[in-house]
């Protein structure tokens, strides 16, 4: 930091404080108050909608991924028992289904989600640090604005026997006053054109997502209706009675009349 800057920034430190002790007036702008909550708020959603995404995307891979470590682990099971058996070609088939559903999503579906979804809500994410630079700019020149004005107004309270004070002080002032009405009526237009952009901004995306979504669920459901022809026909009917439960309470005690599970 230059010389020039450590002073400047010494004064705002300064006139801060003496605003806090109500020595020196501070100006309230009500209207880019108002603007500056509306896209502080922005600002978290769209934070938080970057690091949401990101999580649903990590979690359909690690449920697809876990689904494949599952249906290994079954078809184990099945193929130690009988590998000829309905269930063992079912278990197969799961097996199968579920590996193609996980290569499908890193293969069809997280390219297009990260070109689709991902970079684009990090691109959105880009602007708000240099937007918060120019807020927070806005904000040191108004600090000077408040000091000029106080100097104007004590020296116009007790003149100086220097002439050439008041001229400086209104120099100051009018200067100041101009530097930060730019800044501020800059940001007052601007912060709700951001704003008004973000739907038409986040409208493919969006549209890109449930297209995603549904193209999952098409083919997972495609695929696991292909493994329900290795159960048989009673199965579901089975399964909409609640009959199902029943016969695994029956396995279950039988199971429990074993010793070694504990039976007496």
């Amino acid at each position: 930091m230059s010389w020039t800057g450590f002073k400047k920034s010494l004064n705002r430190a300064g006139t801060t404080v003496l605003q806090k002790t109500g020595q020196i007036e501070r100006t309230i702008d009500r209207e880019f108050a108002d603007e500056e909550s509306k896209y502080r708020a922005f600002e978290k959603e769209c934070q938080a909608l970057q690091r949401d995404a990101k999580q649903y995307q990590d979690a359909m891979r690690s449920m697809t991924t876990t689904q494949a470590r599952l249906a290994e682990t079954i078809e184990t099971f099945y193929g130690a028992a009988d590998r000829t058996s309905d269930g063992a070609m079912a278990s197969h088939a799961f097996k199968s289904a579920v590996e193609e559903l996980d290569g499908g999503i890193q293969r069809e579906l997280e390219g297009p989600y990260r070109t689709t979804i991902m970079e684009p809500l990090g691109k959105m994410n880009a602007y708000f640090p240099v937007v918060n630079e120019h807020i927070a700019k806005r904000n040191k020149k108004l600090l000077d604005f408040d000091a000029a004005r106080s100097k104007l107004r004590k020296t116009i309270e007790k003149p100086s026997e220097d002439p050439t004070k008041l001229p400086k002080a209104q120099q100051e002032h009018d200067e100041t006053k101009e530097v930060f009405e730019l800044m501020n009526d800059q940001l007052i237009s601007e912060l709700p054109q951001l704003l008004d952009l973000r739907i038409p901004y986040f409208d493919p995306s969006f549209e890109a997502m449930i297209r995603m979504q549904c193209k999952f669920a098409e083919e997972g459901y495609e695929k696991m209706s292909a493994v329900q022809r290795y159960f048989a026909d009673n199965v579901r009917d089975d399964y909409a009675a609640g009959q199902l439960d029943a016969q695994v309470e029956a396995v279950l005690q039988e199971m429990r009349e074993l010793s070694i599970c504990g039976a007496n």
